[in-house]
This record gives structure tokens, C-alpha cells and sequence, in this order.
């Protein structure tokens, strides 16, 4: 697949570059140029994200921060087998937990919401950041949901985290998924409550809590270009009518 001009393989982070050392230089670089593609397109273009993913894979199956981004682009399309498979073989390399998180989705997203809360109480989640331990909880949380126990995803999200005044990367997310369950409960006043508080704290629009709290308050949106366009057409009319009358005349 062709890489962009502007794409040199040097806008990787450092630690992946230092692990892409242990290549030759050339193949260095483009395994670089193509994790970097996986990058930039990964949100937007993940099915091109995954394509270059591929190729990275192609080239370096043995660096595990092209095992990683396989894993993520595979995850963004939706193929969690796939995605499982190369977030476990990246574990393997690295031997860290950061992924187990994403590996117990990644069992979510294959029906097996059962493994994700077995996951969920492993040993390995002591070992995560905060934000892990957090994003384990959203998955625990989506599990019980996947297993038709509302009440006991509610309970799952309720945390210290989530009582916080203090904004995190996490809170947003946190927020809208505890507004979310509340609402699949019935609970809407208390919905509508945290889907205000998630929007307080989405600064950079990562949900679209604004959007499902002006649906519970009734308001409705209407296209700008087709108002502008309905507005024209009665432009034209006017002027239709005022020619005619000119002609009468």
C-alpha cells in the first residue's frame, strides 16, 4: 500500500523506534512508515489502519509493538479473534498487563462475557494504572450488560472514580457508561443526571453524551444544510411569485 510523502517513520514513539532497532535499517523504516499509517488512520479509516497493519505484520512479526498494533487495528475493525491473538502474543513479549483490559473485550466482543469477568478478577488487574484498572471495570461493567444484569453493571461502576469531582482522562467515559446502564434500567432522571455530568467532562467530545441528554430532554436537531436549503427553495419561490406578478403587470 502506498505511503504519503510526509510519512517518514520518524513520528513513532520513542520506545517503539528503540524496538525496532533490532532490524535492519531500511526494514526499520518501513515498519515504521506503516505502524505510523496504522496511526493516523486507525480512527477514522480503521479497515486502512488494518491493512497497513498487515503489512507491519508481514515485515516485523517479532517486534512486539507491531504485534500491538496489529492487535489494536484488528480490535477497531472488529475482528476479535484476531485481535486477542496478537494482544496475547505482544504479553508474551513484554511480559506487562497493560493490555489484559482490551484482551477481556476483545472476549466480550466473541460472546463470551463470562471470560471477561473471570478476567476481571485476575490477579492482573492489581498490577494496572488507574486508567487500567478503570477500563477493566467498564468491560466487567459491559459484561454484566451482555449477560442481562442491569442492576449488577450499575453496582460495577459505582466507584470512587466515578464519585469524583476531580476530571480524568477516564471520567467522561466513565460517566456515560454509568448514565447509559442507568437508563437501560429504567432509571432516566438519574440518567439524564450523569449524562450532564459526562458532558461536563468531555472536553474533547470522546462521547456523544450531548447528543443522548438532549434526546432525553426532547430536543431535536435540525441539519443546517437542509434548513438553508428549504430556505433557498422559498427564496426562489418568492422570487418566482414576484416575477410573475412583474409579468401580469
Amino acid at each position: 500500500m502506498p505511503i504519503p510523502e510526509d510519512v517518514t517513520g520518524d513520528e513513532i514513539d520513542k520506545d517503539v523506534r528503540q524496538e525496532l532497532q533490532s532490524l535492519p535499517k531500511t526494514l526499520a523504516e518501513d515498519v515504521a512508515k506503516n505502524l505510523v499509517m496504522v496511526a493516523r488512520l486507525i480512527d477514522e479509516e480503521p479497515e486502512r489502519a488494518y491493512a497497513y497493519s498487515r503489512i507491519a505484520l508481514r515485515l516485523a512479526s517479532r517486534v512486539a509493538a507491531v504485534r500491538e498494533a496489529a492487535g489494536f487495528a484488528a480490535y477497531a475493525t472488529q475482528k476479535y479473534a484476531e485481535a486477542l491473538a496478537e494482544f496475547r502474543a505482544a504479553r508474551r513479549m513484554t511480559g506487562t498487563v497493560e493490555l489484559w483490559p482490551l484482551m477481556a473485550d476483545c472476549e466480550r466482543g466473541l460472546g463470551r462475557p463470562e471470560k471477561a469477568l473471570d478476567m476481571a478478577g485476575a490477579p492482573e488487574v492489581q498490577k494496572l494504572d488507574k486508567a487500567g484498572q478503570v477500563e477493566m471495570r467498564l468491560v466487567a461493567a459491559g459484561a454484566r450488560r451482555d449477560m442481562g444484569q442491569l442492576d449488577a453493571a450499575i453496582v460495577t461502576l459505582q466507584s470512587n472514580e466515578l464519585a469524583s469531582n476531580s476530571v480524568q482522562p477516564w471520567t467522561a467515559r466513565l460517566r456515560y457508561a454509568y448514565a447509559d446502564a442507568l437508563l437501560a434500567a429504567g432509571r432516566e432522571g438519574e440518567a439524564r443526571e450523569w449524562f450532564a455530568k459526562a458532558v461536563e467532562a468531555d472536553r474533547d467530545g470522546s462521547t456523544d453524551a450531548s447528543d443522548r441528554l438532549a434526546e432525553l430532554d426532547g430536543v431535536e436537531f435540525m441539519d443546517a444544510l437542509v434548513e438553508d436549503e428549504g430556505q433557498d427553495g422559498a427564496d426562489r419561490d418568492d422570487r418566482g411569485a414576484q416575477d410573475e406578478g412583474d409579468h401580469k403587470d
